[in-house]
């Protein structure tokens, strides 16, 4: 499955290989070792920043408003641009 940017695809499928391994030769064996967290950390920012660039991150913070958004720090960036802009 593609990621939703085109940029996003390669890292995507490299947490998705990384992930499939790490659930069924440690976690299932009782190992609670977190073995793909850096890849996971590159491929949240790379979301992260096409989110921004198609104009998501607002949608995605306000239909989820009970439990915060990851978003935050753009969107209080956006509002200053605003400010900005009167």
């Amino acid at each position: 499955m593609e990621s939703i940017s085109k940029e996003c695809t390669p890292l995507k499928h490299e947490y998705d290989a990384c992930f499939t391994k790490w659930y069924s030769e440690k976690f299932l064996q009782g190992e609670k070792t977190n073995d793909c967290a850096e890849v996971f950390k590159r491929y949240q920012a790379c979301l992260r920043a096409a989110l921004k660039e198609k104009g998501l991150t607002k949608m995605i913070s306000d239909a989820r408003p009970s439990i915060g958004s990851i978003f935050k720090d753009d969107l209080d960036e956006e509002q200053e641009q605003k400010k900005g802009k009167k």
